[in-house]
């Protein structure tokens, strides 16, 4: 009984020791970091992280204003197109806000401590995987730079891509953005660009045809139009050619149609074409002349 209660005794001890022996070597341990070091070097890279943001978003900004009194001045004196001197500003500014980027994220992983040429030399095969996924990414950039290089949209033009119909809203060096007129915004990768219907480089027809009844008084009509002509185009700079008076037309099916065609400004040969559609159906109707309310097929003799 004695030596068993001994025993105990000394386990007993054994255990203090060690309680009291554990909390010493975990004082030792946390004595032993060097704060003073590990504090100085947060602030330090903390302080320097913040110095590269400042000169990275300060860059940033005198780049904007820079790229943009440059292209105003081009303008100005050079006599670019606005839509042209737009989408070449947004393709440099694009670049340029690429280059910023990338020397920022090399600039935050050298403060880091990260071994980028360590990285850059071991990504062999790394280099080769993710060089096979750019490809897309490169035949996008090369392109949007051909698109630019031969200038076959601006921002501002309306265009149909790939049965796509709205209006160019930027260019960029992966992807071309296009608004429909219903305001859907299209995201369209430059590389699958191929076929392109521009609207907006050249003069537009706006053609109108008013239907007419085959009895109807053909000198009458012609006086009619010839009248309108006279009072309105004056009015209307956008209009750049014509209006050329075809006349009587054969629509087919026995319908017949009085033709007028204008060349005009474009983007305005919609509103032209409502215009005088307008105006010569109401001086007709004034005139006596009845017009069919829509397309009517003919009695058969």
């Amino acid at each position: 009984m004695i030596d068993a209660s001994m025993q105990d005794s000394a386990l007993a001890q054994d255990l203090i020791e060690e309680v009291v022996t554990n909390p010493n070597i975990f004082v030792k341990w946390w004595n032993s970091i060097a704060w003073e070091e590990i504090v100085g070097l947060f602030i330090s890279k903390g302080i320097t992280l913040l110095f590269l943001l400042l000169v990275f978003f300060a860059l940033k900004r005198l780049s904007s204003y820079v790229l943009h009194r440059t292209f105003e001045k081009q303008i100005l004196t050079k006599h670019i197109t606005q839509n042209r001197a737009t989408t070449i500003h947004k393709i440099a500014e694009n670049g340029l806000r690429y280059i910023l980027f990338f020397f920022l994220i090399y600039g935050i992983l050298s403060i880091m401590g990260v071994p980028i040429a360590t990285l850059v030399a071991g990504a062999g095969l790394a280099g080769l995987a993710i060089g096979l996924g750019a490809q897309q990414f490169i035949n996008d950039i090369v392109n949007g730079f051909f698109i630019i290089l031969e200038s076959q949209f601006d921002v501002g033009d309306h265009v149909i891509i790939g049965g796509i119909d709205g209006t160019v809203v930027n260019v960029g060096l992966r992807t071309t953005q296009i608004k429909s007129f219903d305001g859907t915004l299209h995201f369209l990768p430059n590389h699958t660009i191929t076929t392109i219907s521009n609207m907006s480089r050249n003069d537009m027809r706006a053609m109108i045809d008013i239907l007419i009844f085959p009895d109807t008084d053909f000198d009458t009509v012609d006086q009619v139009i010839h009248a309108v002509n006279k009072r309105l185009v004056p009015e209307h700079p956008e209009i750049v050619k014509g209006p050329n008076v075809v006349g009587i037309t054969d629509k087919g099916n026995g319908q017949l149609a009085y033709r007028v065609v204008f060349y005009t400004l474009n983007g305005q040969q919609f509103a032209i074409q409502n215009l005088f559609l307008g105006s010569y159906r109401s001086a007709l109707l004034e005139a006596g002349i009845q017009i069919p309310a829509m397309p009517y097929t003919a009695p058969k003799a």
